[in-house]
């Protein structure tokens, strides 16, 4: 990876991490799931509002580091609009990114500002958390999730 382009990757990720989207509140969420990273102290709560299999919103509050809140904050901007087995399969590949062989998926997207995390095994579970609450939102699962918990 050039300079550059770490540069830019590191811009975008302060970028979501100090103005995150989708931050806030969804009343009339139809699935829900809770996140906690004991090892940073990262939390959130991730709503989703799927109508026919489509993810219609998706929001999310909490606190955390800049990555977690960042990942959140471009997870929610590229799930709006997918159906939700779209949605596990983005989640195949933003965890794959991270914890496999290192390789271009355009699938991903804007997503691949967070490739550089790998480099940091220490803060892959902080990019991760948010995912892994999706995974469990559109599951049903009614027990937080736990970094503790994420192989």
């Amino acid at each position: 990876m050039t300079a550059d382009l770490r540069d830019l990757y590191q811009e975008v990720i302060v970028d979501h991490g100090r103005r995150p989207r989708n931050f806030g509140p969804l009343p009339d969420a139809s699935h829900q799931a809770e996140g906690f990273n004991p090892l940073c102290g990262d939390r959130l709560t991730l709503r989703l509002k799927v109508a026919d299999g489509v993810i219609a919103d998706a929001r999310f509050e909490g606190a955390g580091c800049a990555i977690s809140t960042a990942s959140a904050s471009l997870m929610t901007e590229a799930l709006k609009g997918r159906s939700e087995t779209e949605a596990e399969a983005l989640f195949a590949d933003f965890h794959a990114m991270l914890t496999g062989e290192p390789k271009a998926n355009p699938a991903l997207g804007k997503l691949e500002v967070l490739a550089g995390v790998r480099e940091f095994p220490s803060r892959i579970k902080c990019a991760t958390l948010a995912w892994h609450t999706l995974h469990a939102a559109l599951r049903a699962e009614s027990q937080p999730v736990t970094t503790e918990a994420i192989p």
